[in-house]
């Protein structure tokens, strides 16, 4: 059976984005999902000097290989003033020194959202640009707006938003069973 990843790139335990792409992950059908947790990986503040001194943190290898060994990845991206959570661009940093293509070229539904009206178009934007530079295989990409209003009770309640979603997540099951 395939596998796929979801994960958000923040580290809230209440997460909005843990949510929608833990949300989204049920509905790739014939698949096992594997939800990862970025607290369960202790990272210290990336920097050459400390990499220099004590190398790569054995949780950076920990996550890097978890998510290169899915068939599929599933991120909803924090937006943490227009970009990248820190937590996120810490893992981001650590996984890139580990290999500089790190998405693996494994079929990547990418998301994001937030309480605004933009639904953190912003650094969902910034990753489609970024990621196919480091092995990223974006098949899809989805942005919810306005999180507490249309996300109710575990799903997303606007029908249009809900129909656009399933659209792009039929686009990573395709590419998952594709492979």
């Amino acid at each position: 059976m395939k596998t796929i990843v979801a994960f958000a790139g923040s580290d809230s335990k209440t997460s909005i984005n843990k949510q929608l792409a833990t949300y989204a992950a049920s509905l790739v059908k014939d698949v096992e999902v594997n939800i990862l947790d970025l607290n369960d990986y202790d990272l210290p503040l990336y920097g050459i000097d400390r990499e220099q001194e004590h190398g790569i943190p054995e949780d950076a290898h920990k996550f890097l290989k978890t998510m290169q060994a899915a068939d599929g990845i599933v991120l909803s991206l924090a937006e943490h003033n227009g970009v990248y959570a820190t937590v996120f661009k810490n893992l981001f940093d650590w996984m890139s020194r580990i290999d500089g293509k790190l998405w693996a070229d494994i079929p990547m539904l990418l998301m994001a959202t937030s309480p605004g009206v933009r639904g953190g178009g912003t650094v969902l934007d910034i990753a489609v640009g970024r990621f196919p530079f480091m092995g990223g295989n974006i098949v899809g990409a989805f942005s919810l707006p306005s999180f507490n209003d249309n996300f109710k009770s575990g799903k997303i309640v606007d029908e249009t938003l809900q129909e656009k979603l399933e659209e792009e997540v039929k686009k990573l099951q395709e590419a998952i069973h594709k492979a």
